[in-house]
């Protein structure tokens, strides 16, 4: 099952995909929609896609879930696998922007009673392809971390195969998180060392401001609300907001961030 949000479409499917699926065209925050995608459905992969004009984060997250909480129930959805973010039971998850949203959006789904699981991710090695222009262009990439706090990050190809295996195995019962650690913690400088060592140049990492975190995001069209809930989002997370679960054989995903530089972040430098 394909439950696309506009502006995707079937034709950005691969042949090979949309030979295996039926395809349900719209948004899934749409009541009707979801209603027509659910239908005999056992189990359903949810993610929300981000919206910048979002008139609040809750709007953005609980109530574009709301139709799909409604129809689980309708249609008995025995499993749901959502993707989510770290930070639960921690001091900062509780004005962390869009964690602290997605969170209770976890709340929301859980509270339907189907078994789910909230895959609870930390920051994304593919964020950086935002700033491959600049990586290839000016030697530099930019965040809000200090230069020297190590944190997790993992690559959305490790996500996708947390959540296969858990729609695949549907042993599982009740709700909870599965997190995605990545192999290891990194300081933003140790990802500068390990681009430069991949790219065969020197990188180096800018430390912005807050302040100029929001004005970033205004000037890409976000709401003030949005634009306020990435501040607190990366304010969050230089507090520990993604600290809080040990790392583990379980909790530790396979691919490297060198590794994902020699495979996706070169390539597309090159492109």
């Amino acid at each position: 099952m394909n439950c696309a949000s506009s502006p995707a479409t079937p034709g950005g499917l691969p042949e090979s995909v949309r030979a295996r699926v039926d395809i349900v065209t719209g948004s899934h925050g749409d009541p009707g929609v979801v209603d027509r995608a659910f239908a005999g459905a056992d189990a359903v992969f949810w993610l929300v896609p981000p919206d910048m004009s979002a008139p609040s984060l809750d709007s953005a997250f609980s109530g574009f879930s709301s139709a799909a909480a409604k129809a689980f129930s309708i249609h008995d959805v025995r499993h749901v696998v959502g993707v989510s973010a770290l930070g639960r039971g921690t001091p900062a998850a509780g004005n962390a922007g869009h964690v602290t949203a997605s969170l209770a959006m976890d709340d929301l789904i859980a509270s339907t009673g189907v078994a789910y699981r909230a895959l609870a991710n930390p920051s994304f090695m593919d964020n950086l392809l935002w700033q491959a222009v600049s990586i290839r262009d000016n030697g530099e990439f930019t965040g809000t971390l200090a230069a020297d706090r190590p944190a997790p990050i993992a690559a959305t190809r490790d996500i996708a195969a947390a959540a296969a295996r858990l729609l695949l195995d549907r042993s599982w019962t009740g709700a909870g998180e599965v997190a995605v650690l990545g192999p290891q913690d990194l300081t933003p400088n140790d990802m500068a060392h390990i681009m430069s060592e991949v790219l065969g140049r020197p990188i180096r990492y800018r430390r912005q401001s807050l302040d100029d975190l929001r004005a970033i995001q205004i000037a890409r069209g976000a709401s003030d609300p949005v634009a306020t809930g990435y501040v607190d989002m990366m304010r969050a997370k230089d507090d520990g907001l993604d600290d809080g679960v040990p790392r583990t054989a379980t909790t530790t995903s396979p691919t490297t961030f060198r590794t994902w530089c020699e495979q996706i972040l070169a390539p597309a430098i090159r492109a």
